[in-house]
């Protein structure tokens, strides 16, 4: 988990930042005001902008968890990598440098969408919920808005996640796959359709949780970051 625990503040940084600089961005665009309510198209190209963004942190981070997570279930009782590091740089000298974003399309095409849906679900609560005498939601609204967001979020990414993962894990675990839609035709018609909802619901139950944190926290330092002190 260093790897990831390493790069998780900057891929969340990207994902943010992205999505706030292209909202204000497309209501630059369309001449409204930042007060104007933002509309849902709006908000869903921000948050796919902001999902695409992080791919670019995240494939490395991403594919050493998973070949790390991987290793003890591949033939043979060796292990093949001996830490983060070593399967970092393992990983560059046997496959070059764009074997670190091996699956990255997957990946994308999971964090785009799911962002979207994430950050379009999450606004969309805050507004039905917000009291009308209030512009913000309430703290019982953000907590509820940002666990559902995330479990929206992963519903959409889950059949990209093991699409991704089983491409991040090709040529090590046995089994070898062309590309993208060699893995995903493959995986449906051997293993049928459930398989890209494998893990849907362990995703799902730690999703309420940490999007509830993650959430609260953003509003908390967006709120204090714009306080007149």
């Amino acid at each position: 988990m260093s790897m990831p625990l390493s790069t998780v503040s900057i891929s969340s940084s990207l994902v943010f930042g992205t999505y706030r600089n292209v909202l204000h961005l497309l209501q630059e665009l369309r001449h409204r005001s930042t007060a104007e309510a933002h509309r849902k198209a709006d908000l869903f190209v921000s948050g796919f902008a902001g999902g695409v963004a992080q791919v670019l942190v995240m494939s490395p981070a991403d594919i050493v968890k998973v070949r790390l997570q991987c290793q003890s279930e591949l033939p043979g009782s060796r292990l093949r990598y001996r830490g983060p590091l070593h399967c970092l740089l393992s990983i560059a000298r046997d496959e070059g440098l764009l074997g670190l974003y091996k699956g990255s399309a997957a990946l994308a095409l999971r964090d785009g969408p799911s962002f979207a849906t994430y950050f379009l679900t999450y606004n969309m609560i805050c507004d039905a919920l917000r009291s009308t005498d209030s512009s913000r939601p309430g703290w019982t609204v953000v907590l509820l808005a940002g666990g559902v967001s995330g479990m929206c979020g992963w519903a959409v990414g889950t059949p990209m996640d093991v699409i991704k993962a089983r491409l991040q894990v090709s040529g090590v675990s046995g089994r070898f796959y062309r590309g993208f839609f060699h893995c995903l035709s493959h995986s449906v018609r051997s293993e049928g359709i459930a398989v890209l909802f494998r893990g849907l619901t362990v995703n799902c139950i730690r999703a309420f949780p940490v999007n509830m944190s993650v959430f609260a926290v953003y509003e908390l330092v967006v709120r204090f970051l714009r306080s007149p002190s």
